[in-house]
């Protein structure tokens, strides 16, 4: 039963990113690269913050639940900006890259898109190995749908990346900063939902819910239409 468990939420919460891995981006190496250098620039902002908070946590009174309880919510927050301002740092370097892979190829277009650099680059995962530990209960009482909950919320956020990394660097590349500014505050929004924990319905219903509205916003950005995807659904050629 706690195989079944673990395979069950891991699929739950990486089985999606996996499949568009392996279906957009494994048979490209240049699309490779750049999934690897993104998932590298996301581990270096989060490896910051995490020595920030756990300075902050050290030097803190760890006797004092408020103190503690904002230290989190400074965190999540400072996590948050981080991860904006390396997404940003990472698309400044992407545009030289790629302007530089425009003069070695002498071609009149760019060898990928700045749609295309922004898909799938940062990827946020959360690890639920405990799960093979206990499938009764969620670790230190929690509820028992803990393990359920966390790989509904990782597959959310995971989603979610992308359809950021989307619309962020379309709006950095046409200098939309409303629509830079609508990503961090979603970011924010949704980072902020998970303190609503364990009430899950509480933060999955509105992270779902900002999924949807962002997934809408990156298909159009990235040149999505009804008229495609109703293509696109009955396997049918634009001609």
């Amino acid at each position: 039963m706690t195989a079944a468990v673990f395979f069950g939420c891991t699929f739950i919460a990486f089985g999606p990113a996996i499949s568009l891995f392996v279906f957009t981006i494994a048979r490209e190496p240049l699309r490779v690269i750049f999934l690897i250098a993104g998932a590298f620039f996301w581990l270096v902002s989060l490896l910051l913050s995490s020595l920030v908070w756990f300075i902050s946590v050290q030097i803190s009174d760890k006797d004092s639940a408020a103190q503690q309880k904002g230290l989190l919510i400074f965190g999540v927050v400072l996590s948050v900006v981080l991860q904006e301002t390396f997404r940003f740092a990472y698309y400044k370097l992407l545009k030289k890259a790629n302007e530089g892979l425009l003069t070695l190829s002498q071609e009149e277009t760019m060898p990928i898109s700045t749609r295309q650099l922004a898909y799938g680059t940062v990827i946020v995962c959360q690890c639920d190995v405990d799960a093979v530990t206990d499938t009764k209960d969620g670790p230190h009482g929690d509820s028992q749908y803990y393990f359920l909950s966390s790989a509904f919320m990782t597959m959310a956020i995971i989603l979610l990346h992308m359809f950021w990394g989307v619309v962020f660097f379309d709006a950095c590349e046409k200098q939309r900063w409303w629509a830079v500014a609508a990503v961090v505050i979603s970011h924010l929004i949704v980072s902020c939902l998970t303190f609503q924990n364990p009430s899950y319905v509480a933060s999955l219903v509105p992270t779902y819910v900002v999924l949807f509205l962002m997934g809408i916003w990156a298909f159009y950005t990235a040149g999505g239409s009804l008229r495609n995807l109703k293509l696109c659904l009955t396997c049918k050629d634009k001609d």
